[in-house]
This record gives structure tokens, sequence and C-alpha cells, in this order.
């Protein structure tokens, strides 16, 4: 038995350093070139000098324009949709059944907080299954 205790006492060791050496080589790695007088210092080139008189113009952002399907119920779709997301977002999706228009509509409303009146709740589900349901899709 006391064979048995020294060979297990010997695997439990070259694990165990096993272990610690990959831990230190990992430190190892993870630590950088870092030194203690430079901590919290940014380490980048100093930006270009710019010229008191010069002029920089961005141009605007391109919003790609989406249209969607005329018909009723589309004011009610840009007024409470475009709110939360993109129209590209109905525009993108495949054609779904009208209950999975209705289902997602109701998602925006109950899940995410949408508070669409019902009024308008319905209008929207109406315009999504007349025009981007799986039989009415253009």
């Amino acid at each position: 038995m006391s064979a048995y205790t020294t060979k297990t006492r010997k695997t439990l060791l070259i694990v165990l350093a096993v272990i610690a050496i990959g831990t230190l080589a990992f430190a190892d790695l993870k630590k950088g070139e870092y030194v203690p007088s430079q901590l919290g210092s940014l380490q980048q080139p100093a930006s270009p000098q710019l010229s008191p008189d010069a002029n920089f113009a961005v141009s605007a952002y391109p919003i790609p324009a989406i249209e969607l399907a005329p018909g009723d119920g589309v004011q009610e779709v840009r007024t409470y949709c475009n709110t939360c997301h993109s129209p590209r977002y109905i525009t993108m999706q495949p054609p779904l059944p009208p209950a999975s228009w209705e289902a997602e509509v109701n998602k925006m409303n109950k899940a995410f907080g949408a508070n669409i009146p019902d009024e308008e709740s319905h209008k929207i589900i109406s315009y999504l299954q007349a025009h981007y349901a799986t039989d009415t899709r253009r």
C-alpha cells in the first residue's frame, strides 16, 4: 500500500507542477510589456497639430431609402414601428403567415413595450398581413 501511496503522490505532484507551469506561462502571456512607472499613461504618439484655419467637413451619413408597400396602415407602420427599428426589419423578413405578423406586433407591444394603441395596432397588423404575408408578398 505504501508503493501505491507514493505513486499517487508522485502523480499528484506532476499534475500540480503541470498546472502551475501552465498558469505561469499563461500569466506571462497576459501580462504584456508593462512598466510599473508607466501604468495609467497612454503610450501613443501625439495627434498631428491641426491648422487653426483649416476646414474640415463630414458629409451626412447615408440612410438608404426603404420603400414600404403603399396601403392603408403604412403611416402607422412608419410612425410606431420606426420608433424602435428601421422599416428594413419589415422588408428583410421572409414572407410570414398572417398569424406570425399578428404575433410579432403583439410581441412588440407586450414584450418590448412599444405602447401602440389598439386601433393603430390592428391597422399595422392588417397592413403587414396585406403586404408582407406568404400569399400577398410582392
